[in-house]
């Protein structure tokens, strides 16, 4: 029975959009009775059907194999296209992770979009962006990975600019579009390039090429480059990080997925490519100096922010920086263990978030304060995913944080202590949002702050208890190494990194004024983290400055210069009509001779060119 859900595996992407579709009559108002309800369940029950399927081919693989699915769908000439798809344990297990998430976060937008007029709406972006998902970790095609990357950015756009009268809104969609745009062109040149020289674009076909294949270093730089181009804008890596700051503006139940599996799936495509990426040392290279500024810029960026989603969407940022270093070092198990162990701790911390928001209506630290009491399960689920976040055993990030500062203090020490600042910083920011959200006195925002309705609370307490478990689920899927190999001295500083940074953030004054520093050199470290060390800005003085300039070229050139000639050419034909009407006289005899005297024009020129 398990193999028949192995070999139906192909249809766990399509649940998704199955539920999309049928919520079609309530999103476009064909059904306005009933209300939108409806289609919120008919997609949770979608979702829920693909997570027990994905279960059932996981338990069915475990036992059996990995598989590969292939379906031919184009072949015409020499052109063979295939859809391919590997059913592995890793691959069902990210998708398990993609949908559960999915399943959680779409019960907790019941509560949270419960009086939203556009409910509908949502859920069949949902179900749109939970099939790109599921397409992508099953994907064992290169050009199928690609389509479905671009489906991901399209319903990212959609999700962004959900609440569409909102300018700023609008704004962040279209800049979150448009940045995922520019990897997205440069992974298409990677992607023709590779189907021209491997003839093939299925993953299994590349690993093989790669092997007996030798290009040139410049070829080899240009492809990894192109193919790691990609990830960098879905993983918000610098300098294409500015988008996933702006997609807060979505709602919750959306940034809970975009922030957590949305950003994995780009690490997970990387993770694919690193066979091939690894021909080209600059490549890798350039993936472990991206990661490092990201990884310690969003970091430090976060400690400044005052708005709770963006302060997490940097965090976010900062940790795949630390999976672009694990693959950017060839060791893709550091960057999966942290891929999965981050994710589960985001969600977590963006559901509280999404509580706080949908209680207080305010999402700004400097107007809260108090919650701890007025919402213990908000509280609780909070601190779990702060720990969850950070380097404590037994909990999830600690496996992966102290995996990756073991491997490369062999060999790039410097990049261990990467590893331990990140955790104790992050460790520090969450110290520091609990002091300013959930101590001190309530605000006039916080001081009627019910605890959310049981649709929040039950997919927040369930997450919960899965970041507890997180470890125990790592034991029994083989995840976690024996003790005994277990290097204790760089596992004692994993820890006490995290310590020293809830030390820190525990003593240090935290002040609710906005007002800026008076000390000059204090206000301008505050200024240049809270601007992001003035990305934005630098952006608008080079790249915006250097297209709007050509932009102003480009018009006036076509403006003075191309219609300059087209209006020039078509003067000088009236004028030379209108001149020669006046020397026909009817006469055949001087016609020819016309042609004649032409014609020998003409050669006397073309024989003087040629002498």
């Amino acid at each position: 029975m398990t193999q028949f859900f192995v070999e139906t595996s192909w249809l766990l992407p399509i649940y998704g959009l199955i539920g999309a579709l049928l919520s079609l009559p309530w999103s476009t108002g064909l059904i306005r009775r009933t209300g939108p309800r409806p289609s919120a369940y008919l997609n949770i029950v979608m979702t829920l059907v693909s997570f027990v399927h994905g279960l059932l081919a996981f338990r069915g693989i475990w036992n059996q194999g990995p598989q590969e699915l292939l379906f031919s769908w184009f072949d015409f000439a020499d052109l063979h296209l295939t859809l391919a798809l590997d059913i592995s344990v890793l691959n069902l297990g990210a998708l398990e992770l993609i949908t559960g998430l999915s399943l959680l976060a779409q019960v907790f937008a019941l509560g949270y979009l419960e009086k939203d007029w556009a409910l509908a709406r949502f859920y069949s972006l949902m179900g749109v962006f939970e099939s790109a998902m599921s397409g992508l970790v099953l994907s064992g095609s290169l050009f199928v990975s690609y389509s479905l990357l671009e489906m991901l950015t399209l319903s990212t756009y959609l999700l962004v600019g959900f609440w569409y009268a909102q300018p700023l809104v609008v704004t962040a969609a279209r800049d979150a579009f448009l940045t995922k745009r520019i990897g997205d062109v440069l992974l298409l040149m990677g992607v023709v390039s590779l189907a021209c020289l491997a003839g093939s674009l299925d993953f299994n076909d590349l690993y093989e090429w790669v092997k007996v294949e030798n290009l040139s270093p410049a070829m080899a730089t240009l492809l990894g480059l192109a193919l790691i181009a990609g990830p960098i804008g879905k993983c918000a890596q610098f300098p294409l990080h500015l988008w996933l700051d702006e997609a807060m503006e979505g709602p919750n139940p959306a940034s809970i997925l975009r922030n957590s599996v949305v950003v994995t799936c780009g690490a997970y495509i990387l993770i694919r490519l690193q066979p091939i990426v690894v021909l080209s040392p600059v490549a890798l290279g350039t993936l472990v100096a991206i990661g490092t500024v990201t990884a310690l810029g969003g970091s430090l960026v976060a400690l400044a922010q005052v708005d709770l989603k963006r302060t997490f969407s940097y965090s976010t940022s900062a940790y795949l920086g630390l999976v672009f270093i694990a693959v950017g070092t060839t060791w893709p198990g550091v960057a999966l263990l942290l891929l999965l162990t981050h994710a589960v701790a985001k969600a977590l911390l963006f559901m509280a978030v999404g509580s706080i928001i949908m209680t207080t209506n305010c999402q700004n630290m400097t107007e809260l304060g108090g919650l701890g009491k007025k919402m213990p399960a908000t509280s609780l689920a909070f601190v779990t995913g702060a720990l969850g976040m950070v380097g404590v055993v037994p909990l999830g990030c600690f496996w992966g944080l102290r995996m990756g500062a073991d491997f490369l203090s062999r060999d790039y020490p410097l990049l261990t202590l990467v590893f331990l600042l990140v955790n104790g910083l992050t460790a520090l920011n969450l110290t520091r949002v609990f002091r300013l959200v959930f101590l001190g006195t309530p605000q006039p925002k916080t001081r009627r702050a019910p605890e959310v309705p049981w649709q929040m609370a039950v997919p927040m307490v369930t997450l919960s208890i899965i970041t507890l478990l997180l470890p125990l689920i790592m034991g029994k899927l083989l995840v976690l190494p024996p003790w005994q190999y277990i290097n204790l001295p760089i596992a004692v500083l994993t820890l006490a990194s995290g310590w020293i940074g809830v030390a820190v953030g525990a003593t240090v004054p935290l002040s609710k004024s906005l007002a800026r520093s008076l000390n000059r050199s204090l206000r301008i470290a505050q200024d240049l983290l809270a601007y992001d060390f003035y990305t934005e800005r630098l952006y608008e003085k080079t790249v915006v400055a250097a297209v709007s300039t050509l932009a102003r070229f480009s018009s006036w050139f076509d403006q003075y210069v191309v219609d300059g000639l087209v209006n020039g050419v078509g003067l000088a034909s009236l004028f030379g009509g209108e001149g020669l009407k006046y020397s026909a006289s009817g006469q055949s005899q001087l016609y020819l001779l016309t042609i004649f005297a032409g014609v020998g024009l003409i050669g006397i020129f073309m024989t003087w060119t040629l002498w």
